[in-house]
């Protein structure tokens, strides 16, 4: 099987990953913060220790400021609608994931900054989308559909210049790009813990500057203040209602130490030239590529054919990602609303001989055609 579908998840992790949720499960498996026998308290031991990985990765100086979620989707929902209030405005890009549209759309008060045919949005349009309404401002790092990098820095000075919050949406970035988070000027960011990080599905995290700001819009059971019926303000309890994933935090632990061994930057730059290299590969075959070849992702389509339509004949051992990536808006800025694209996502483990293989495997479409 030629697993290209990265940019979803990561299907091959590192060894460590696999060998810290079984050590987890076997030697461990209390529930973290659920009392003070030796099995709960290895599991709290487990959480702070991958808070302390993530808060070196992303630049957090304070490692209790980080909270772990199921998934992105989550901490975004978590973000959004923790910091908006009924009358307060919301400006988003056209090349966000619909783990940003649909809150902001419940919401009800948002605007779109407009993003070109490469996929690309310009900082001068969220300055004309905010307003004096504006609480937070929301921007992918990098598109999900197309792999094209967005000025985030700027679009945060815009941000804040009108006295709003940024988030930034850090679901393809994390693990290939690196990321402080003072130096972008994010005040949130949020991000899968299973694609470029290199965990375990069911895990994500939450870097937040100013805890204080965002509510809880999911509360319960904290493991402490157990005495009160309101939920904790410290950190990270005010986040972690519930029973944490603790197994699976203990591998995004070793996902984010292999990160860091090898340098986010070493990663994204070896996944970025395996992409170029396909990308080279497909001129001059029939074949539209889309955006601006930032990343490990290239979107295409074979002309005359349907983006499905192609993945299906690809065949069942190679694994791509076709359709609308669930970010309708990119699909309309990039001018393939009508059918969606084909996407192609390598990873650290793929090699160029995949490269080739998965070349040769469109190249063979195209003299069908």
């Amino acid at each position: 099987m030629l697993y290209l579908d990265n940019a979803a998840t990561t299907r091959r992790k590192p060894a460590s990953v696999y060998a810290a949720m079984l050590k987890y499960q076997l030697w461990g498996g209390g529930n973290a913060g659920r009392g003070t026998n030796k099995l709960s308290v290895g599991g709290v031991r487990a959480v702070i220790d991958a808070q302390e990985a993530a808060a070196e990765l992303f630049g957090v100086k304070d490692e209790c400021n980080i909270a772990f979620t199921q998934n992105a989707t989550y901490a975004l929902n978590m973000a959004i609608l923790g910091t908006v209030n009924k009358k307060d405005h919301i400006c988003v890009s056209a090349m966000d994931h619909n783990s940003v549209l649909r809150p902001a759309a419940l919401h009800g008060r948002f605007s779109v900054a407009a993003a070109d045919f490469t996929g690309f949005v310009s900082p001068l349009d969220f300055r004309r989308k905010i307003t004096n309404k504006t609480k937070l401002v929301v921007c992918t790092h990098i598109s999900n559909v197309c792999g094209t990098k967005q000025p985030v820095e700027e679009i945060a000075r815009a941000a804040h210049n009108a006295g709003a919050i940024f988030l930034l949406d850090a679901s393809q970035s994390a693990g290939a790009e690196d990321i402080d988070m003072d130096a972008i000027g994010a005040d949130i960011i949020a991000c899968p813990g299973h694609k470029g990080l290199m965990g375990p599905m069911g895990t994500g995290l939450l870097c937040i500057k100013n805890p204080e700001k965002l509510r809880a819009v999911i509360v319960g059971g904290t493991g402490s203040e157990s005495e009160s019926i309101y939920q904790p303000e410290s950190m990270p309890d005010k986040f972690h209602s519930g029973t944490l994933n603790t197994p699976a935090i203990a591998g995004l632990r070793a996902g984010i130490e292999f990160i860091l061994r090898e340098g986010a930057k070493n990663i994204g730059e070896y996944e970025k030239l395996l992409a170029d290299k396909f990308r080279d590969n497909l001129l001059n075959m029939g074949v539209t590529v889309y955006g601006k070849a930032d990343c490990g992702i290239t979107a295409f389509n074979v002309d005359g054919i349907e983006s499905a339509e192609c993945a299906a004949l690809l065949g069942d051992d190679i694994i791509v990602r076709a359709g609308y990536h669930c970010a309708p808006l990119a699909h309309k800025a990039l001018g393939t609303d009508n059918g969606g694209a084909v996407r192609v996502s390598f990873g650290y483990f793929n090699t160029r001989r995949d490269v080739s293989r998965i070349t040769d495997a469109v190249y063979e479409i195209t003299k069908k055609i």
